[in-house]
């Protein structure tokens, strides 16, 4: 088991497996740890000998990939650190307006994408960026040293307004995840990691990560049906698989072999609350794996985890701190909230990612000084989610506070839902909502004023601009929208008119966030 280990390292030293065990596991065969790390130093050098408008790549400079789950996708964290770049991966889900905001956010220099994703793009999208179809290979680059608190990678993940914000991560933030992960999991050299979650995001990432650090093999997925999934545990022998809610719904509706599900070891949750229901179906279904439910954020990776030994006894808990990870409920007064009583979930210590990519208002909101009683001190992530910590020593999520919608496994900020819609002036005013669904997590429902003779051109547009799972599954039209004393949207009065409409009397669904 890999011991939890204080000391950070460089991201592309992560390759820790013997030399001939296989790293990545996939359709095109097996690669070895020896040829993964040669194949890692060659596409670094590729990187560092490209020439843009006569100058080549500086340090610090930021390179984007917008690739399924391609070997060059899995590899190019690994390179662009070893070669002084900054990683910024691409959901491959999104279409041209979010990848065209991310380009120009991050000030990307270079993009590594698929001939027919590039010509979605417009030329204006692309002026200031390099665009490659395929990477080169270079001279083999060998292990980078220097600064660990160095900025190694920018996640974009949504707010709950406004367009996706960039998490500065450093290599000791990537790395000591991976070294936290690898421990509470207790991943063993002879563990097959089935990784099915977007390279984008950094519960996906770390599963490379994490699987590599601890001497594993990783078999990247993308699949179309639960169907492919089921089958992929049994081609590649996975005997670990993470997943978020909505994926668990479906795989639980989906036949399995008692072989492929009896192989299973481990099975680990994030992005959204376990059901009881979901817990005792998923035990029942793989009797021999160990079911970890984790609570995350973006902005301090992940925080807490549940024993698998506690979770029959406390299926509704987010467990405890993970290595590595300081957490504290936190009262109105900044103090430590009573034992049973709420207050906000604030992370400290060396998982803290570096603030929001040119965003220092936003930065200054969430990234603020640690409680005085903290023993990392420093800056911490104050989550605005509200817990409890239980007399037996566990964690109990409560609620959230902000408005982000959680749709399969998805995180949509509901400011920019409203911004596309609004884009092309079929509607005067919008509001997204997220409702509880059974098979998404979430749905999005639109709230509107204006025509609604307009709904199928708006419907036609949305499904050209906006990716799948922010597609809305319905639309309400109504002649007014409710407003505060201020003036502004009573999104609380829409959101309980949207839950009416619902069939519910509930509040917003409460799922904690990635």
């Amino acid at each position: 088991m890999v011991a939890v280990d204080e000391t950070p390292r460089r991201i592309d030293h992560v390759l820790m497996g013997d030399g001939s065990a296989p790293a990545l596991v996939d359709r095109a065969g097996v690669l070895t740890y020896a040829d993964a790390e040669e194949q890692v130093g060659r596409l670094a050098g590729w990187l560092a000998g490209q020439r843009l408008a006569g100058q080549g790549l500086a340090a610090g400079d930021r390179v984007a990939t917008w690739l399924p789950k391609t070997r060059e996708a899995c590899l190019m964290p690994l390179a662009a650190a070893r070669a002084g770049l900054i990683h910024v991966p691409v959901n491959p889900l999104l279409k041209r307006a979010q990848v065209a905001h991310i380009l120009a956010d991050s000030g990307a220099r270079l993009l590594l994408t698929q001939p027919a994703r590039a010509a979605t793009l417009e030329p204006q999208d692309v002026a200031q960026v390099a665009v490659h179809h395929a990477a080169g290979v270079g001279d083999n680059l060998p292990r980078s040293g220097g600064d660990t608190s160095a900025l190694a990678a920018i996640l974009y993940t949504s707010g709950s307004t406004g367009r996706p914000k960039g998490v500065m991560l450093s290599h000791a933030n990537l790395w000591l995840g991976a070294n936290s992960v690898a421990h509470y999991l207790r991943l063993a050299a002879d563990d097959v990691v089935l990784g099915v979650l977007p390279l984008s995001f950094d519960y996906g990432q770390n599963q490379l990560f994490s699987t590599w650090l601890a001497g594993a093999s990783v078999a990247p997925l993308d699949y179309l049906t639960p169907r492919d999934v089921v089958k992929a545990v049994e081609r590649v022998g996975a005997t670990t698989l993470a997943g978020v809610p909505p994926l668990w719904v479906q795989l639980l509706e989906t036949d399995w072999p008692d072989a492929a599900a009896n192989r299973l070891r481990r099975l680990t949750n994030s992005g959204g609350a376990l059901t009881i229901r979901m817990v005792r179906a998923l035990r029942q279904r793989f009797p021999e794996a160990d079911l970890y439910p984790m609570y995350g954020l973006t902005e301090a990776f992940r925080s807490t985890f549940l024993d698998p030994a506690l979770v029959d006894f406390h299926p509704e808990s987010i467990g405890q701190e993970i290595p590595h990870a300081e957490v504290m409920i936190v009262d109105a007064t900044g103090a430590r909230a009573a034992v049973g009583e709420p207050g906000e979930l604030v992370h400290a210590g060396p998982l803290v990612a570096q603030g929001y990519w040119q965003d220092p208002e936003r930065t200054a909101q969430r990234f603020r000084p640690a409680p005085a009683f903290s023993q990392y001190g420093g800056t911490a992530v104050w989550s605005g989610d509200s817990a409890i910590l239980e007399k037996n020593g566990l964690l109990r999520f409560v609620g959230r506070d902000d408005e982000m919608i959680k749709s399969a496994g998805n995180r949509i900020s509901p400011g920019e839902l409203e911004e596309a819609v609004m884009a092309g002036g079929e509607a005067a005013e919008a509001v997204a909502v997220g409702v509880p669904d059974t098979r998404l997590g979430q749905a999005v429902v639109l709230v509107l004023r204006g025509d609604q003779a307009r709904e199928s051109g708006l419907r036609d547009r949305l499904r050209r601009d906006l990716p799948n799972f922010m597609q809305p599954a319905r639309f309400h039209w109504l002649q007014t929208l409710p407003r505060n004393a201020n003036g502004k949207l009573d999104r609380a009065a829409i959101r309980a008119f949207v839950h009416d409409q619902n069939g519910e009397r509930t509040t917003l669904a409460q799922d904690p966030k990635e």
